[in-house]
């Protein structure tokens, strides 16, 4: 029977990372981006480089409406008709008040917070262009997306502490730094903006990015780029996303942190594609995540069940995944 399994799980993964056609999230994905105080102007720079980047992979890689991308910005003559409005705290408030009366159950929603940030005890903030917002602020304004699975990426220096302040069920939260201590500005946005624009973390080419491969990618680049300036890594991007407010910086998708990242994805199907192709595609995905899950609670199983249902699930996993190359769409 392990061999059988093997075999299975090797088709299911090749129809997965072959040419598949991109995916669909499970609802639509609407994507808040806000960049707070610069400082200098090197950090203003840097800062509007990255949100630029993720507002037009946003828009045009994955498919993003216009409408449910915002971009609140420091200046905003930097962008006209892209950003949304001055990163002001009421400006900030306003924009999850609008969007939380506009989405519907199991819809995503993406926050990413470029800038600096600070930390005075256990009271991480993110600096803006006036009064500054605090993790329980944040917190907050997450209240009403009990129905919609979050994306909460700080970016920030100090931003450690959000993890444990904004954990909860169907939140994955992404920081910057391990500890409050790393307070020297980072690096990470410029990456995670990569991992988007480029597509580069596109680690299962499938045509979308998961917030976990962005995680990944940004990780790694980020540590690269201190090796190859031979400097002392200041900080080090952490991921929480089973509630427990506790982070890790090996998240993955068969482990206790890393399963709800995985289902986060940027990307679509092209409107070229055949009809029922999204649906597959969304199907693959979630067999999969089932194929993880398996093998995480494979300790607390029984062994015959284990694998009972581990062949069901990678059966129609490969079933699945072959009806998707099935579909594909071949492109000009």
């Amino acid at each position: 029977m392990r061999r059988r399994l093997t075999s299975l799980v090797a088709a299911a993964l090749l129809g997965a990372t072959a040419g598949a056609q991109p995916v669909v999230p499970t609802g639509r994905a609407h994507v808040v981006i806000i960049v707070g105080a610069s400082g200098e102007p090197q950090y203003a720079d840097a800062f509007h480089k990255a949100a630029a980047a993720i507002d037009s992979a946003a828009r045009t890689r994955y498919g993003v409406p216009a409408a449910e991308v915002v971009w609140l910005a420091e200046d905003t003559t930097r962008a006209p008709g892209r950003i949304t409005a001055r990163s002001t705290r009421e400006n900030v408030a306003r924009a999850f008040t609008q969007l939380a009366a506009r989405v519907a159950p199991g819809d995503q929603v993406w926050v990413v917070l470029v800038g600096h940030g600070s930390s005075e005890g256990d009271a991480p903030r993110f600096n803006l262009p006036g009064p500054d917002m605090s993790a329980t602020d944040f917190a907050g304004l997450l209240t009403p997306f009990s129905k919609q699975a979050v994306a909460f990426v700080d970016a920030t220096s100090a931003s450690a502490d959000f993890a444990k302040l904004l954990a909860g069920p169907n939140r994955a939260i992404v920081t910057a730094t391990k500890v409050a201590g790393e307070r020297n500005a980072t690096r990470f946005a410029r990456y995670f903006a990569a991992a988007l624009a480029t597509g580069a973390a596109d680690l299962d080419k499938d045509g979308g990015v998961s917030l976990l491969e962005a995680f990944t990618y940004a990780q790694r680049e980020t540590a690269r780029s201190y090796e190859t300036e031979n400097r002392l890594q200041t900080e080090h991007a952490q991921l929480e996303d089973d509630g427990d407010g506790v982070a890790t910086g090996t998240p993955a998708v068969d482990g206790a942190d890393g399963r709800l990242a995985a289902s986060l994805v940027l990307g679509g199907v092209p409107a070229s594609a055949d009809p029922r192709a999204g649906a597959l595609v969304t199907k693959r995905r979630a067999l999969e995540l089932q194929v993880a899950d398996l093998r995480r609670r494979r300790a607390t199983m029984d062994s015959t069940a284990y694998w009972q249902q581990m062949e069901t699930v990678l059966v129609d996993l490969a079933r699945t995944a072959h009806a998707v190359r099935g579909m594909e769409v071949k492109q000009p």
